[in-house]
């Protein structure tokens, strides 16, 4: 029997190791920001990390991640509900290694320049939940809020952190001087960004149109050399009325150059039309994300 390797892979990176694996280092990153940066600098993350460090500057007894544990229990109550078992268990487990991280992590980076804070820190964490919430899980607190209203609104998940962080802030112009507060709302635009940038640079696709003469060479070439799907659809020509197969096809954006000298090694005359197609789901993409 012959070994799939891609169908292994494709198994693999849907399964329970990669998403610890990148809950792992989502939590991490995210961790490492509040500890490292945010607090250093005095900052509010947003989200339920930024109130976590509201309580831990307001109040005394309890450290960072105590507080990011505590704040989180009410949220997975909702997630219980709302949410699939499977997601409520992985994000569990991403706020529990958050909370630890933030307790251990002992580095600091410390700027002369708070700018460089608020760009560094929110760039980090925005990778870290955007690298989290490509899992089937995230790393608790607003994450799960977030992805209740995706599922049930459609609303942008680094839409509603950015709103979400808003309740913090309210909170911190009582404890914070309003210059901190200022540059940590302007951080949440750099977080979300982040988000928004790391849960969809892996997910564009190209979507080819090849109108050629050579269309069942074209089509054998992508089905053998790049392991893509084809769909051939009938199509007239607009000034001479001759009918004309057009080839469909969804593939990455790394093998698009591959394609292109395919395509015009069988047919140099081949009209190739490409497109940016976000979010593909089927076979060989993306599986469609239930949370």
């Amino acid at each position: 029997m012959k070994y799939d390797f891609k169908q292994t892979l494709r198994g693999m990176t849907f399964g329970i190791p990669w998403n610890l694996a990148l809950l792992t280092f989502g939590s991490f990153l995210v961790a490492f920001s509040v500890k490292s940066i945010a607090v250093p600098h005095g900052l509010l993350t947003g989200g339920m990390s930024g109130i976590a460090l509201l309580c831990y500057y307001a109040f005394e007894g309890l450290s960072t991640g105590q507080w990011y544990f505590l704040l989180n229990l009410p949220v997975f109550v909702l997630g219980w509900v709302f949410v699939s078992k499977r997601f409520f268990f992985y994000s569990l487990y991403g706020m529990v290694i958050s909370s630890v991280f933030i307790d251990i992590i002992p580095w600091t980076l410390h700027f002369n320049d708070i700018w460089l804070a608020v760009i560094t820190g929110g760039g980090i964490m925005g990778a870290g939940v955007g690298v989290a919430l490509r899992s089937l899980g995230s790393t608790g607190g607003s994450d799960i809020l977030a992805v209740i209203c995706k599922e049930k609104f459609n609303m942008s998940l680094g839409a509603f952190e950015f709103w979400f962080n808003m309740i913090g802030f309210l909170g911190g112009f009582l404890f914070l001087s309003i210059d901190i507060v200022l540059y940590s709302i302007i951080m949440t635009f750099v977080i979300a960004f982040g988000i928004e940038y790391v849960l969809g640079m892996f997910s564009e696709r190209k979507m080819i149109l090849i109108v050629s003469d050579h269309v069942a060479a074209i089509n054998a070439a992508i089905l053998n050399d790049l392991d893509r799907g084809v769909t051939i659809l009938d199509g007239t020509g607009g000034y001479t009325g001759d009918p004309k197969k057009v080839l469909l096809t969804m593939i990455s954006s790394i093998q698009l150059k591959e394609l292109e000298g395919l395509v015009y090694s069988i047919d140099p005359d081949a009209f190739f039309i490409m497109g940016s197609g976000f979010h593909v789901q089927g076979q060989g993409f993306s599986s469609r994300k239930v949370y």
